[in-house]
């Protein structure tokens, strides 16, 4: 065999091995995300959020420690909000119906990210019109911005050109064990079966 079909040859053999190789990992890494998600090798020692005082959608004090204890979903949204925030509410309220009681210890908070406009009663409302296992958060605005930065969370004033204002902001709901760590994510719009099989191992 010539030296050129010698270096085609090799040059066949390495990208076909290169291209085994890289079946096997995506491979491994499907399996790992089906199987695991998002929730031990990557985010398993990670801490979100910081100390608080707020008032849930009852007008009662509320702080960091509500968190602790029980395996929790977090999602940060607004009232005035036209599309994201109720859709996700809704879905949070399905989700709950669906895991029933093998989701009894599970428990969720709907942290406004407007609350100049968003009291107590109306975030109890807005809140309860989907289902009575949301707790809705609210309070200082200087207290808001401080959860909102100790969570990584986006949130920004977007003025509507006709003297008011939306707000632009994450729409991921956080997922957290009973120890407070981070397990991931639910994101806006994912599939329906995905997002109960991550809840029922936060639950589990």
């Amino acid at each position: 065999m010539s030296n050129s079909g010698s270096n085609r040859a090799m040059r066949t053999g390495i990208g076909a091995a290169l291209a085994a190789l890289f079946l096997l990992i995506a491979g491994f890494l499907g399996w790992q995300y089906s199987v695991r998600g998002t929730d031990q090798l990557l985010t398993a020692a990670l801490k979100l959020g910081t100390d608080f005082t707020l008032v849930d959608h009852d007008g009662n004090p509320i702080t960091q420690e509500a968190f602790a204890g029980r395996p929790t979903m977090v999602f940060f949204g607004f009232t005035h909000c036209p599309e994201v925030c109720p859709t996700t509410l809704y879905e949070m309220a399905g989700w709950l119906e669906t895991l029933g009681e093998e989701g009894r210890d599970l428990q969720a908070f709907f942290i406004s990210v407007d609350p100049e406009r968003d009291t107590p009663e109306i975030m109890k409302a807005y809140a309860e019109a989907m289902t009575d296992r949301v707790t809705g958060i609210t309070g200082d605005p200087d207290e808001i911005e401080k959860v909102i930065a100790a969570w990584h969370v986006y949130a920004a004033k977007i003025p509507t050109g006709d003297g008011d204002y939306t707000m632009d902001h994450t729409a991921s709901v956080f997922l957290i064990d009973e120890n407070g760590a981070f397990k991931g994510t639910i994101a806006y719009g994912e599939n329906r079966e995905m997002a109960i099989a991550k809840l029922k191992r936060l639950a589990g």
